[in-house]
């Protein structure tokens, strides 16, 4: 019994081994890996009105009228889309909004006619959820029905917003308006020549929260970076880290009235600034006594400018805001030239011909507060900082 009982067993074990072994042949040599198929495809490349599903990769999309993304739908935008906008046409996403070019192959939302105000930008007012990573979105600012500029990424809702790694340029209102408790990560971006006479590249209001870093921006019309909560609503207050953002050339389209600066923190925000590039602007770092002064942090950020007269503007008369220890800050004397690969002497340059890279023995290599990073600006020595 003891005898057939171990044939048995033996036999049973070889057959279990010898299944396996067909098995392995068949995962190996026969099982393919479905593709995954994009959900409700958008096939007609003439777009307007309601809409839902993915745009394809490769595929040129022309807008004809205004986009509706309607709450529950989303609109996906694969790799390599390019979407040509017209008839001052915007983007009302009540639903979400995932634009995901990579960096080999980004995403254009753009104008055939290259001129700033062409199409209104993206009008988030009630989105679930924007999410938009290597996209460019260019030529925005077209005026809505009361004949004012739309901003080119509009959110007033307590919804995540990620923009990463993407350009923004030539709009004629503010570049992202982000407001409403909105959580915000803004990592890695480049914002050119954005508004007017009037408009901010980045602009947080009204209990938004989250991270600003890594992030160009050049030339804009008011200030690179505006955070505050409000005038008389005081709560959910707006507190977010800015850190490791390159700010060059902006605040002079305004003029004198209402100055732009580099970073400017009012009514009641709160936050952290550290590591930032501030670099020829009309006004550098203002914390307005507006701001709760009491528990904003800031330090090592670096103030360079190429025209003598703007330096006593780095923290402006009467900004609550002075000059930390661990402050870099060029004077007539002591230049600390933060040696970029190219700068413009002209500080408000007819063109972006500036490469904030930063050369080897920069001072700003490691004296950036290592929470953060251990430089200071956008580009970094390490795998963190901005990729274009």
């Amino acid at each position: 019994m003891f005898h057939s009982f171990q044939v048995l067993k033996s036999f049973l074990l070889v057959a279990v081994v010898l299944s396996l072994g067909f098995l392995a042949s068949c995962s190996k040599d026969e099982v393919v890996t479905p593709v995954a198929q994009p959900s409700n495809p958008i096939t007609n490349t003439t777009v307007s009105g309601n809409v839902k599903g993915t745009m394809l990769t490769g595929k040129t999309y022309t807008i004809t009228g205004d986009v509706y993304v309607k709450t529950g739908d989303t609109l996906y935008v694969q790799e390599g889309v390019t979407v040509n906008v017209t008839n001052n046409a915007a983007f009302y996403i009540h639903g979400a909004l995932l634009s995901c070019g990579t960096s080999a192959k980004p995403i254009y939302f753009t104008s055939p006619t290259a001129v700033g105000g062409s199409w209104g930008g993206f009008q988030c007012d009630s989105a679930t959820v924007v999410t938009i990573k290597w996209t460019h979105i260019d030529y925005t600012g077209g005026p809505n029905a009361a004949g004012d500029p739309r901003k080119t990424l509009y959110v007033n809702a307590p919804i995540k917003v990620t923009v990463e790694d993407s350009w923004v340029k030539k709009g004629l209102d503010d570049g992202f308006r982000l407001e409403g408790g909105c959580m915000i990560s803004l990592l890695r971006n480049t914002i050119e020549s954005q508004g007017s006479t009037d408009g901010e590249a980045i602009n947080v209001k009204n209990g938004a929260t989250g991270i600003i870093a890594y992030n160009v921006v050049w030339s804009t019309a008011g200030s690179a970076i505006k955070v505050e909560t409000n005038k008389t609503v005081l709560f959910p207050q707006t507190n977010v880290k800015v850190y490791n953002n390159t700010v060059a050339c902006n605040g002079f389209r305004r003029g004198a009235a209402e100055p732009g600066r580099g970073i400017l923190f009012d009514k009641y925000a709160t936050g952290e600034i550290y590591n930032n590039m501030i670099v020829n602007n009309y006004e550098g770092l203002e914390i307005a006594p507006a701001a709760d002064t009491v528990h904003i942090k800031y330090g090592n950020n670096y103030f360079f400018t190429t025209v003598d007269s703007t330096r006593v503007y780095f923290y402006p008369a009467g900004s609550f805001g002075k000059k930390q220890s661990t402050d870099i800050v060029s004077t007539s004397t002591t230049n600390q030239n933060p040696l970029f690969t190219n700068l413009d002497a002209n500080v408000v340059a007819a063109s972006n011909v500036n490469d904030f890279h930063l050369k080897s023995g920069s001072p700003a290599l490691n004296k950036g507060f290592t929470t953060y990073n251990k430089d200071i600006g956008a580009y970094t020595s390490d795998s963190n900082g901005n990729k274009h």
